[in-house]
């Protein structure tokens, strides 16, 4: 694990593509707005009522449902589920003008990362990101400018990662206030399989096994324990079945 810090100040990053207006898209959106990292911040979707409600929210500048137009951007986020992401970026990097960094915000590296590691156009570079930020609340209403402040936000480049976009990168997170960790794509798996995963897997079963007849019994403890199961069921699904491996290490340590 290697702290990593650029030691530059802010500095715009052009036109920001946020792929995924939710709570995390969103977030990223307001601290951009706030600190006055982008010329534009351009929010791409799949409904277009929400779009226009962060629009009227003042987190986006302009907003489409057309994945390719975020080609026109210097900076693509990726804040879907994590089941989209490589497709996404495949289906958008050819759209992308020449020298565009593409990231994203999952929370599983491995098998995004070694999906793009090859394949996409010389001019276009992915390297992966996971802003360690978040909260039981979802979509862009409940958004907030200073989510990444302080917090860790871990980046895995690989072997053929370009250094000058790596730096980029760093200074991009930076710039919304967090503190940057340099890990492998499979590092990061094993860590977060330990410390987010398999404690989210065991508070959903614990909380499975409620019944009605004992609700008026529980205490704090309980509560508190089971309080993260209460995220998106069907994301982390999709999270806990993309870092099956390492999540099985994880509960047998």
């Amino acid at each position: 694990m290697r702290p990593v810090m650029t030691n530059s100040p802010p500095t715009s990053f052009g036109t920001v593509a946020i792929v995924g207006v939710g709570l995390i898209g969103g977030s990223l959106a307001a601290a951009l707005k706030r600190r006055g990292l982008a010329t534009k911040i351009l929010g791409v979707g799949r409904s277009r009522g929400k779009l226009q409600g962060a629009i009227d929210k003042g987190l986006l500048d302009e907003a489409t449902e057309s994945l390719k137009d975020a080609g026109e951007a210097d900076l693509i986020v990726f804040c879907t589920p994590v089941e989209r992401i490589a497709g996404g970026v495949r289906e958008v990097a050819p759209h992308c003008r020449k020298g565009t960094l593409i990231t994203d915000a999952g929370s599983v590296k491995g098998t995004i990362c070694r999906e793009l590691t090859t394949g996409l156009p010389t001019e276009v570079t992915f390297i992966g990101s996971h802003p360690i930020a978040g909260s039981e609340k979802q979509g862009y209403e409940a958004a907030l400018e200073d989510l990444f402040e302080n917090k860790t936000c871990v980046v895995t480049p690989t072997d053929v990662t370009p250094r000058g976009e790596l730096q980029r990168l760093i200074r991009f997170w930076e710039g919304v206030g967090s503190k940057v960790v340099e890990l492998t794509p499979e590092k990061h798996d094993e860590i977060l399989a330990a410390t987010s995963h398999l404690p989210h897997l065991l508070a959903a079963a614990l909380a499975a096994t409620l019944q009605q007849d004992q609700e008026d019994f529980v205490g704090s403890g309980f509560r508190d324990t089971t309080r993260i199961a209460a995220g998106d069921a069907g994301l982390w699904q999709e999270i806990l079945l993309s870092n099956v491996p390492a999540l099985l290490k994880a509960a047998n340590e």
